[in-house]
């Protein structure tokens, strides 16, 4: 009879926590801090103490050989890691990479055989559909030796910030309702089936500083996360270098008038590099650029603007909308190598 109404509360959702729960990691980071003292009289700063401080996050283990996915911030400035996984199992963590723009870092346990979480596809998510918050909010991992968990819904998806004053750059994030606190950070927004969708990142706060949830969260789309961590496993860095062998200024009244073009906004392309990865893909010179990845283009630096916001590097594709002959179409140009042309 137990049996019974113990299985009949048995959901989509509990199964999918029990599924990915021995995969969330406890972040403990420890870090020495430099107070700063000033003497009113000579206007000097100076160090007066260095004292450990103690910090802690979230994080997934990502494959059984001991890969960890998590926030940069969690670990930013660590002099040494942990990490506890279900059980009150602990592990020294090593650095595998990091990369501050999409604040994302991976870690390597030692050892083989950890429960990993499987990771899902984030390009088909449902608005309404949904989700749990894993991690270790607020420190309460500790206590149980197992991760918390709350529940929500995919709120939104697409959520472009760009790039924000601390040079992190918050593209196509997915908004959820599901708690996340402090803690949260680089633990898993996963989806009922058990799978991970997104790496949880922030909350939002009208205020500019949040104590806790406020029901506005947003997580990292696991594609990006995915990418992120294969390349940060295979050379430890994020290489944003790029090509597009194209040169361009903003259109002038004279231009427009000298070409007959009907119009002055965007920028014309004065010269196409031979083998370019703008020559590859059919530009050429004379062609009117309009927008880029479907933001409007006004200057030269926007293209560029719009690659660094996109965090597009050398192989990706972006859209352009150009006027040539008269007539509007869009050209994909896939960025080339930095060095090329």
């Amino acid at each position: 009879m137990g049996d019974g109404i113990t299985a009949s509360r048995e959901t989509a959702i509990t199964r999918a926590i029990e599924k990915v729960g021995p995969a969330v990691a406890s972040i403990n980071v420890e870090q020495h801090v430099s107070s700063v003292s000033f003497d009113p009289f000579f206007g000097f700063m100076f160090p007066r103490e260095i004292y450990p401080m103690k910090s802690s996050g979230s994080g997934i283990v990502i494959s059984p050989d001991g890969f960890v996915m998590t926030n940069h911030h969690v670990i930013e400035n660590a002099e040494k890691i942990s990490v506890t996984l279900s059980g009150g199992y602990e592990y020294e963590a090593e650095i595998i990479g990091f990369d501050e723009t999409s604040d994302l870092a991976l870690l390597k346990l030692d050892g083989d055989d950890f429960p990993y979480a499987e990771l899902g596809n984030s390009d088909d998510l449902i608005i309404g559909e949904w989700v749990i918050a894993l991690g270790n909010p607020f420190q309460l991992f500790s206590i149980s030796n197992k991760p918390s968990a709350s529940i929500g819904i995919i709120s939104a998806t697409h959520m472009d910030f760009g790039r924000l004053k601390s040079g992190k750059v918050f593209q196509d994030m997915i908004q959820t309702d599901a708690a996340i606190n402090h803690g949260n950070s680089g633990g898993p927004l996963v989806n009922a089936l058990g799978k991970v969708i997104g790496i949880n990142t922030f909350i939002y706060s009208g205020s500019g500083y949040a104590e806790g949830s406020v029901g506005v969260g947003f997580a990292i789309p696991i594609k990006t996360a995915k990418r992120i961590a294969k390349e940060l496993r295979v050379t430890g860095h994020i290489d944003r270098g790029y090509s597009t062998g194209l040169i361009v200024q903003s259109m002038t009244q004279s231009i427009s008038r000298y070409l007959n073009i009907p119009f002055t906004r965007g920028v014309i392309i004065v010269e196409v590099n031979d083998g370019s990865a703008a020559d590859r893909s059919g530009l050429e010179p004379g062609d009117v650029i309009l927008t880029a990845h479907g933001e409007l283009v006004t200057k030269p630096s926007d293209i560029r603007s719009v690659i660094l916001e996109n965090d597009l590097r050398s192989g990706d594709k972006i859209t352009l909308k150009i006027f040539r002959n008269g007539k509007y179409k869009k050209v994909k140009l896939k960025l080339g190598k930095p060095g090329e042309n």
